[in-house]
């Protein structure tokens, strides 16, 4: 189990506890927090998952693929150190206390 706190693009924040074995958008989804839209349902065929990782946790995640890597390029602003799509992020125990910003859109 992980405490992941999602952070609206209006600073809105939502601490949850997210269970091993979810991925960060499942979090989201299962929690009810705005912003992850999640519109393929986490097969990495859109991007309406993107999230900024917090700074501190961008070094601690597995790297992107190839696959995650191309649909960013459709995600709205993404950046190149810190966006990436919650779908492909798998929460453990060492994701515990991750926080992630949603864009101000999904597209």
């Amino acid at each position: 189990m992980a405490k992941i706190t999602y952070i609206e693009h209006n600073g809105t924040e939502h601490v949850v506890d997210v269970a091993n074995g979810l991925t960060v958008m499942e979090g989201a989804r299962d929690n009810n927090i705005p912003g992850i839209e999640a519109d393929c349902g986490g097969a990495c065929a859109c991007s309406t998952c993107h999230v900024y990782i917090a700074p501190d946790w961008v070094e601690k995640l597995p790297a992107k693929d190839d696959m995650e890597e191309d649909m960013l390029d459709f995600a709205f602003e993404p950046d190149a150190a810190r966006s990436r799509l919650t779908c492909q992020i798998k929460v453990t125990d060492a994701l515990d206390g991750l926080v992630v910003q949603m864009p101000e859109k999904q597209i």
